[in-house]
C-alpha cells in the first residue's frame, strides 16, 4: 500500500528509510511542543492549551503535507514567529493575544489566496539559479548554527553598554532588579562570540552524540542520525542530562491540556478577538502592517526551505517546476506543499497558536533518506503521540537532537559548490543570502538581504533588465517592512 501510494522505488527510498526519517525528523523539532508554550503563555494564553494546539497544528499541517502533497516536509508553529507574536504585537504594540490569533487567522487566508493564484509560484520562479544555490547553503548555515547554539557551544559576552533592552524595556546601566524576573535581553553590536568551557555535562554530551553521529555517517550507517539521537538520549541518563523525571510529572496530562484548550480554541472569533479588532479604526492600518509582516515572513520562510532542500535532494526537479508553470490549478507537488502550508496557519490559528510554516528541521529526515510524503506521515502521527506520551518525548534532551542538526548543515553546504565565487555578481548576493540567514536567525531575512544586493550588483552591472519584476517587488515589500519595524519600535 505505501509502495504504491507513495512510490518508494521511483523516489529510491523503502518503508523503513521513510519511517526512521520521520522519527528523526520529530526528535529534531520535537522542541517546538514545549518552546512554543514558554514562548505564547508570556502573553496570557494557557501554556497547556498552547502545549495541544501546538501539537493538533503540527499533525494537521504534516499530515496534510505528507498525504496530499507526499513531499517530507513537517509544520510546526515557527520560531522567530511566535517570538514576534509575542514580543512585538502583543507587547510592544499592545494587542491582546486573541486580536494576535485573529491576524495570524487573516494571514492564513492570504496565503491560501496568493496559493491559489499563483502568486506564490511567481515568487520560486524569479529567483535567479545562483541565489536558489546560496538558499540552501544558507539554510545549511542556519541549521547549523540552531544545532551549535542548542548544544551550547558557543558562548557570547555583552558589556552594559551594549544592552538595547530587557523584558522588551530600554535597558538603563546600573539597574538592579527587574519587574516579574528577567525573561529576554537584547543586545547590540558589542556582543563578543566564544567558544564555550566544555565543562558543563549538556555541552559535553552534546559533543559525544556530534562525534558518534559523524562516525555513523562518515562509516555510511543506515539511520545514523536517528541513532545519534537514541545512542546519545541513552548515555546521558548516567550523566544527569537525560532527566527521567518528567515521565512522572502530573503537569503534563492530556486531560490538562484539553481543559484549557477551551479558552484557546476559536478565540480569534470571539469579541476579544475579531471584534476587539473591528471595534477600533485607528488601529486598521496597524492591522494591515502587522498581518503584511506575519504573511511576508512565513512566506519566504517556506519557500526558502523547499526551494534550499528541494532542489539538491530532487524532491521538486525541474520538471515540476515546468508543469507548474505549465498547469493550471493546484497539481505539482510544489503547489500543493504551498497549499499544505497556508492550510496548517489558518489550522493553527483556530487552535490557539501562532504562524505554522515548513520547519527547517525537516532537513534532518530528508539528510537521514526521507524522500517521500510517507515521512512527513510518520512524524504527524507522532505529533499525535506526542499529546499522550509527552512526558517520554520530553526526556529527550537537546544535546542529542543538537548534533543531528549540526550533521544536515554540513550536508546541506554543499550547494556552494554550485556557486561561482570568483564573479562577485554572484558571490556578493549569494553571501548575504547566506550569512543573513544565519546570523539574523531568519531564513526569510537572509532572501531579503540576497534579493537586494542582487539587485544592486545588477545595476552596477548594468543589467537591469535581468531582473524580475518579482525581485523588484518583493525586495521593496521588505524595505518597508523593515523601515516599518524599525519605527514601531523607535
Amino acid at each position: 500500500m505505501f509502495e504504491k501510494y507513495f512510490q518508494l522505488k521511483e523516489n529510491h527510498t523503502n518503508v523503513g528509510r521513510e519511517v526512521a526519517a520521520g522519527v528523526t525528523t520529530f526528535f529534531a523539532m520535537s522542541y517546538i511542543v514545549f518552546v512554543n508554550p514558554q514562548i505564547l503563555s508570556l502573553t496570557g494564553m494557557p501554556s497547556q492549551a498552547v502545549f495541544l494546539a501546538t501539537i493538533i497544528s503540527s499533525a494537521i499541517g504534516t499530515l496534510i503535507m505528507g498525504l496530499y502533497a507526499k513531499v517530507p516536509y513537517a509544520q510546526a508553529p515557527g520560531m522567530g514567529l511566535n517570538a514576534f507574536f509575542t514580543y512585538t504585537v502583543v507587547f510592544a504594540l499592545g494587542f491582546s493575544w486573541q486580536q494576535a490569533l485573529m491576524m495570524v487567522f487573516i494571514c492564513g487566508i492570504v496565503n491560501i489566496i496568493i496559493t491559489l493564484t499563483s502568486i506564490r509560484k511567481m515568487i520560486i520562479h524569479a529567483i535567479p539559479e545562483t541565489l536558489q544555490h546560496a538558499i540552501g547553503g544558507g539554510i545549511g548555515v542556519f541549521i547549523a548554527y540552531i544545532g551549535l547554539k542548542n548544544a551550547d557551544f558557543l558562548q557570547f559576552t555583552s558589556e552594559a553598554p551594549d544592552i538595547i533592552s530587557v523584558n522588551n524595556e530600554a535597558f538603563t546601566p546600573g539597574t538592579e532588579t527587574f519587574s516579574g524576573g528577567l525573561n529576554t535581553v537584547v543586545t547590540g553590536g558589542g556582543i563578543v562570540p566564544d567558544l564555550t568551557s566544555f565543562t558543563s555535562p549538556h555541552v559535553l554530551l552534546a559533543l559525544i552524540g556530534l562525534i558518534i553521529t559523524i562516525i555513523l555517517m562518515v562509516a555510511n550507517v543506515k539511520g545514523a542520525i536517528l541513532i545519534g539521537i537514541l545512542a546519545t538520549t541513552l548515555i546521558g541518563i548516567p550523566m544527569g542530562v537525560t532527566d527521567l523525571s518528567g515521565l512522572t510529572n502530573p503537569a503534563n496530562s492530556v486531560g490538562a491540556a484539553f481543559n484549557e484548550l477551551g479558552t484557546t480554541f476559536g478565540a480569534a472569533f470571539g469579541s476579544e478577538g475579531l471584534g476587539a479588532l473591528l471595534a477600533d479604526p485607528s488601529r486598521y492600518a496597524l492591522i494591515f502592517i502587522t498581518v503584511f509582516a506575519f504573511t511576508l515572513t512565513d512566506i519566504f520562510d517556506t519557500v526558502g526551505t523547499f526551494i534550499g532542500t528541494g532542489r539538491k535532494t530532487g524532491i521538486f526537479t525541474l520538471e515540476d517546476e515546468k508543469a507548474m508553470d505549465e498547469g493550471k490549478g493546484i497539481n505539482t507537488k510544489m503547489e500543493k506543499a504551498l497549499f499544505a502550508d497556508a492550510i496548517a496557519t489558518t489550522a493553527g490559528s483556530i487552535f490557539g497558536t501562532s504562524n505554522v510554516t515548513t520547519f527547517v528541521e525537516s532537513t534532518a529526515g530528508i539528510g537521514a533518506g526521507g524522500r517521500t510524503g510517507l515521512t512527513s506521515v510518520v512524524t504527524g502521527g507522532l505529533f499525535l503521540l506526542a499529546a499522550i506520551f509527552s512526558p517520554v518525548i520530553a526526556i529527550v534532551p537537546g544535546a542529542a537532537t543538537a548534533p543531528a542538526l549540526i550533521v544536515v548543515g554540513i550536508l546541506m553546504m554543499s550547494t556552494f559548490g554550485e556557486i561561482n565565487w570568483n564573479d562577485l555578481e554572484e558571490a556578493v548576493p549569494a553571501f548575504f543570502t547566506s550569512i543573513f540567514m544565519g546570523f539574523a536567525y531568519s531564513i526569510s531575512y537572509g532572501i531579503a538581504a540576497g534579493f537586494v544586493f542582487y539587485i544592486i550588483t545588477k545595476l552596477v552591472k548594468r543589467k537591469a533588465g535581468e531582473i524580475h519584476p518579482v525581485i523588484w517587488v518583493t525586495a521593496g515589500l521588505f524595505i518597508v517592512n523593515f523601515v516599518v519595524m524599525a519605527l514601531l519600535h523607535v
